[in-house]
């Protein structure tokens, strides 16, 4: 019977082992799962948005660039030369220098301008209507060391142009290229005085020197022609570089604007 006891005492202690178990195996299935931890937020990328720069600010804001000719020519559109404007550049050079009634004695007569150019013409078309009675008049003209025409221009290359470009108005008309490029002062002044010239194509500089050294006269010159609206590559005319127009005004006061005061020498805008 003790035996027996025991053995329950036994069973009873085993039993509440097991049973203690299974409670902690509840209390491990009950036990509370902790939650999951939210994720970190990440930081967001912040981006400053810039105003945007109004025309205003924009155009201050630019470094000024001083605004050369050929900016200005390059927009504008051509307009053929007129008498005003080269008596405006006439008065405008000689300013400076000149007393009011000086400036008021170098107005050219209107009489003394022919049609201009409007630029609808070629040079042999507008030198046949300024001037119809070319081969008459170049058939009378027997003086050496002078020449009916003249014709100013810019360069050696222009005044080669132009030499080509007036074969239909010229004929048989004796040409003289007056120029500084390959050929010296003293070589054209030889030929000026080997026979009579009709027609003179050239720079004002190398004019300007012949009629300094006595080769050419002025006084038997009946046409004075610029070659006053063709542009160069960098769209200037002749008379807006500096030199050229300089030496075009030294030219007009060795006798030029005397003969046109005169009546006996025309002036003509190509």
């Amino acid at each position: 019977m003790e035996k027996e006891a025991g053995r329950g005492i036994c069973e009873k202690e085993g039993s509440g082992d097991e049973g203690g178990g299974d409670t902690e195996m509840k209390q491990e299935k009950t036990a509370p799962v902790p939650a999951p931890s939210k994720k970190a937020k990440q930081p967001k990328e912040c981006f400053l948005i810039q105003p945007k720069e109004t025309k205003e600010e924009s155009t201050k804001t630019r470094k000024w660039r001083k605004k050369k000719i050929t900016d200005i020519l390059a927009k504008s559109e051509p307009k053929p030369g007129t008498p005003e404007d080269l008596q405006k550049l006439i008065k405008d050079y000689y300013s400076s220098n000149r007393s009011v009634i000086e400036l008021e004695e170098l107005n050219l007569p209107d009489s003394c301008f022919l049609k201009a150019n409007d630029l609808t013409h070629s040079l042999s078309s507008y030198l046949k209507e300024i001037c119809p009675k070319w081969v008459k008049l170049r058939k009378t003209h027997t003086e050496k060391k002078s020449v009916l025409m003249l014709i100013l221009c810019s360069s050696a290359v222009r005044a080669l142009e132009l030499i080509r470009s007036m074969t239909a108005f010229k004929g048989d008309s004796k040409v003289m290229k007056l120029f500084a490029k390959h050929i010296k002062v003293q070589e054209q002044v030889k030929l000026l005085e080997k026979r009579a010239m009709h027609l003179g194509v050239g720079t004002p500089g190398r004019i300007k020197e012949l009629v300094k050294q006595g080769g050419l006269n002025l006084n038997p010159l009946k046409f004075l022609v610029f070659d006053w609206n063709w542009r160069d590559q960098k769209l200037k005319r002749m008379m807006d570089i500096p030199e050229i127009r300089k030496e075009v005004f030294e030219l007009l006061e060795m006798g030029v604007l005397s003969l046109c005061k005169s009546e006996s020498l025309k002036l003509g805008l190509f």
